[in-house]
């Protein structure tokens, strides 16, 4: 009985939600700086076009990752604007434009399961696993994953 009380209060992870592409993602809430709404994107010559651009963000230089194009989804239709949400790796800051930003959800850290066999490949590629919420799938992103290419894509 202890093991269950620690796994419910002890083992508990935060994400932050958001849509992208009607789909639900979280990103740990422990990786997320902040979120934008991003504005005077500067296109960069020559960059994939996963790279949106780069931004000023309060004095950082912020590369802006177009995560619909990351996930090799269309662009949006509804003409919304998009928002961000800012991210670290290894001392660079970078925007990831979602869809739509949602909550904060805590949940139990062992209700975190593998990725499916029949995930979309191109979301399973940049995905750290998955929650099965009431009736919807939560994508965790990994981070790390979705910013791997980065440097290879600032090179061109």
């Amino acid at each position: 009985m202890s093991k269950k009380t620690q796994s419910t209060e002890g083992a508990m992870v935060e994400y932050v939600t958001a849509m992208i592409g009607g789909q639900l993602f979280g990103l740990p809430i422990s990786r997320v700086q902040d979120v934008f709404m991003p504005e005077r994107v500067t296109r960069v010559p020559l960059a994939s076009r996963e790279i949106a651009g780069v931004l000023n963000l309060r004095g950082r230089i912020v590369t802006v990752v177009d995560m619909r194009a990351r996930l090799g989804l269309p662009k949006p239709e509804d003409g919304k604007t998009a928002m961000a949400v800012g991210v670290d790796l290894r001392g660079e800051s970078y925007g990831l434009l979602i869809d739509q930003i949602g909550e904060v959800l805590r949940l139990p850290e062992d209700s975190k399961e593998e990725n499916p066999v029949n995930l979309d490949p191109r979301m399973a590629k940049l995905a750290g696993g998955v929650h099965r919420l009431d009736g919807q799938l939560m994508v965790v992103l990994d981070v790390d994953r979705v910013l791997e290419l980065a440097p290879e894509m600032m090179a061109a």
